[in-house]
């Protein structure tokens, strides 16, 4: 496979969001020391200047209309800004970098693609249609509620940008979703009274965030966010993309919120369901991949597993940060329970001492899904510098600027205007795996295996109905292994493993899941292949010769033909690496006719 080569003895990833040079050039332009134009200075001489500057017309008109013409400064800084956001785009475009994670595992609780509404709104402000019934319609066109739309305007005003206006509706969204609005610490520590206009980028209650490290918290989070949960509306108001329409599954046909057969503690859990006859009973078999597909590809994979229906899950519900995933099995899903202890379901929970820099602003409570690639030290840099140009509180823009890196790299607060990348140990420690258990091996190796590995919180819940089934031990058959996310589910929830039969074609992982099992002191037999497309008839009856049969046969092929954030190789089930799902298929249907089920 095609990974990043370490040959040059860095750990740094090699391909990032921002391609920028460290320190970038400050054009200021000549004028009265406190910044104001001019006398006698005008739009129209404003234009000249930035366009000898270099900056695009389009930019600047944009900035005139949202800041004036009263302070230069304040223009530049905006121009730079947008340009910063441009220059992002760009780069990402050329090195084929899209939002983190499976697709768009992070875009549901996004307000939206910073750049989407910069053209429809510029035309809608040069036309002058800015009455209510003009943004209300330009508002249901990009495919937000009327509901919520006419919400935004009420609240906004009627003269406020297109952009900004969908920015409220969905922070309002966002934290209708974390349960309610409730009281703000406003930046003038007052109070917020009734006809104030609601502010998207402040948070509630930070005091409350802050406190928030109790036994007793934790012990209820799962509830409360089980009953936010079901709150939630069934459809999401933020506008897609034509490829998006394009290249992903319909989100219609993927529930919302995504809790597959229901929630610990879930009163309305499902108990039962229909299996095909063909599929019930053992040898069991689970399988895992990303949720957010091009359209068709689940439909497939269930006509390949026996018609079985996907469950599709959110970790977001086990862990502090969202993973959505499909799996389809054949097991009972009547008796399951979570692993213990529960596990930190918040940023703030897994890492309280972020606490002392979080800025009221950020309105996190959980991680995007976690990837196989970081932010680079030139992003970081870039926003503390921001950052440190800008008022107490930043402007909105640069507000949502910092927003978005940070959602879409996973960057927490490490100082005043500082952020970082989650280090190896800590994305360890939110996946579920015990410390240092991918320790020795590059950073750039450990990332990688662990963006691609198992959440074990989500995984283990829906295996624990095995260890009623096998309380003396479970003979295991394991296609694509990664570094043993469900060996360590399973040694996690007391299910002793007789045998395990490991397929995974990385010796770096194989080293991981090696070390794992010899450091746990497994006491049964762990035999290892590297490359599932050698696992023949042969193997497969010497192992169920030696160890009397196969339980439970699981895995997720790699999802790089599939999800969003491969753009170029996004060929589905017919890709080079998403192609191996066959041999999953292949290799389930010769276990189950070996061992008699037909």
């Amino acid at each position: 496979m095609n990974w990043v080569s370490d040959s040059d003895g860095s750990d740094d990833l090699s391909w990032v969001s921002d391609d920028v040079e460290e320190k970038p050039t400050v054009l200021r332009i000549e004028g009265p020391s406190n910044g104001s134009v001019q006398d006698g200075a005008s739009s129209s001489n404003l234009m000249t200047q930035f366009l000898a500057m270099g900056f695009p017309e389009k930019m600047i008109t944009k900035a005139l209309k949202e800041n004036g013409d009263g302070n230069s400064d304040s223009l530049l800084n905006l121009l730079l800004t947008y340009k910063a956001l441009d220059e992002t785009r760009e780069a990402n475009e050329t090195n084929g970098v899209n939002s983190p994670s499976d697709e768009n595992d992070w875009a549901d609780d996004d307000c939206s693609d910073l750049d989407d509404f910069d053209d429809m709104d510029f035309e809608l402000e040069m036309s002058g249609q800015t009455s209510f019934s003009k943004k209300l319609r330009t508002l249901l066109e990009m495919g937000y509620r009327k509901e919520a739309a006419t919400s935004a305007i009420e609240r906004c005003g009627e003269d406020v940008p297109i952009s900004e206006l969908a920015d409220s509706i969905c922070a309002a969204e966002t934290v209708e979703e974390e349960g309610g609005f409730g009281e703000y610490d406003a930046p003038n520590s007052e109070k917020k009274k009734d006809g104030d206009k609601y502010d998207p980028f402040v948070h509630s209650n930070k005091k409350q965030r802050c406190d928030g490290a109790s036994s007793s918290r934790r012990s209820t989070h799962m509830r409360e966010r089980l009953k936010r949960a079901y709150r939630r509306p069934t459809a999401t108001s933020r506008p897609r993309s034509s490829r998006e329409e394009d290249d992903e599954t319909d989100r219609n046909n993927l529930p919302s919120p995504m809790v597959g057969f229901g929630l610990p503690m879930d009163p309305m859990r499902q108990l039962y369901r229909d299996i095909p006859k063909e599929a019930q009973g053992p040898p069991y078999f689970f399988y895992e991949n990303v949720a957010l597909t091009p359209k068709g590809v689940w439909q497939t994979i269930s006509r390949f597993l026996y018609g079985i229906t996907p469950e599709y899950i959110d970790s977001r519900y086990f862990s502090a940060c969202y993973r959505k995933r499909g799996y389809i099995h054949n097991m009972p899903i009547a008796n399951r329970f979570p692993l213990e202890p529960t596990p930190p379901m918040t940023i703030l929970e897994a890492f309280p001492s972020a606490c002392t820099h979080w800025p009221l602003w950020d309105t996190r409570t959980q991680f995007n899904c976690l990837q196989t690639c970081i932010g680079s030290a030139q992003l970081t840099e870039r926003i503390r510098s921001r950052l440190g140009s800008s008022p107490d509180p930043p402007p909105p823009e640069v507000i949502r600027w910092v927003l978005y890196e940070c959602k879409k790299w996973n960057l927490i607060w490490v100082g005043h205007n500082r952020v970082a990348p989650l280090e190896p140990d800590e994305v360890e420690f939110l996946l579920g795996f015990p410390r240092d258990h991918t320790r020795g091996v590059s950073r750039t190796e450990r990332y990688r295996s662990l963006g691609n590995s198992f959440q074990v919180d989500t995984v283990a819940y829906q295996l624990s109905v095995l260890k009623e089934l096998y309380p003396k031990g479970i003979r295991v058959l394991s296609l694509f292994t990664g570094i043993g996310g469900a060996e360590v589910a399973l040694h996690r929830l007391g299910i002793k493993m007789t045998a395990v039969l490991s397929v995974e074609i990385s010796a770096i992982n194989r080293n991981i899941l090696r070390g794992w099992w010899d450091q746990t002191g497994q006491e049964g037999e762990l035999e290892e292949i590297d490359d599932v497309t050698r696992v023949t008839d042969a193997i497969l009856t010497r192992f169920i010769a030696r160890y009397g049969g196969i339980d439970l046969v699981i895995g997720g092929s790699p999802c790089n033909n599939l999800a969003g954030s491969n753009r170029h190789h996004r060929d589905g089930l017919s890709g080079e690496h998403s192609s191996l799902f066959f041999h999953y298929h292949r290799i389930l249907d010769r276990v189950r006719s070996l061992m008699g089920r037909d």
